[in-house]
């Protein structure tokens, strides 16, 4: 990718949002197209989720995937620290977008 932008105040986030529509990732269909981006310069991690699968999980949930990446790269576990985050993400996706295509989806509460 091309750096310029970065090098130009382009934030994380922007990046990664301008890369999640340059390859098209919301172009699934259950919306559950996810964009793990690593700014390996900075340690800094974002995640960008369609909005099918986002609005399962949430801001703070990428968020926590996040910080547990970037916690594991301040310690200089970049391997693990994408292991684990990429098995978050996951599970995240089988839980709520399973490959056989049956969304899980929660049982009434009976009293």
């Amino acid at each position: 990718m091309d750096g310029l932008p970065l090098l130009r105040g382009q934030s994380a986030r922007e990046r990664a949002i301008d890369l999640f529509s340059h390859l098209r990732l919301w172009d699934t269909e259950d919306n559950s197209g996810v964009l793990i981006y690593v700014l390996l310069a900075d340690r800094q991690v974002e995640i960008i989720a369609d909005r099918g699968i986002h609005g399962h999980v949430g801001a703070a949930g990428w968020g926590s995937v996040c910080r547990h990446m970037e916690a594991a790269f301040a310690l200089g576990q970049f391997e693990s620290g994408t292991v684990q985050g990429v098995r978050e993400v996951a599970e995240h996706l089988s839980q709520h977008c399973p490959a056989d295509g049956h969304h899980r989806q929660e049982r009434p509460l009976i009293l």
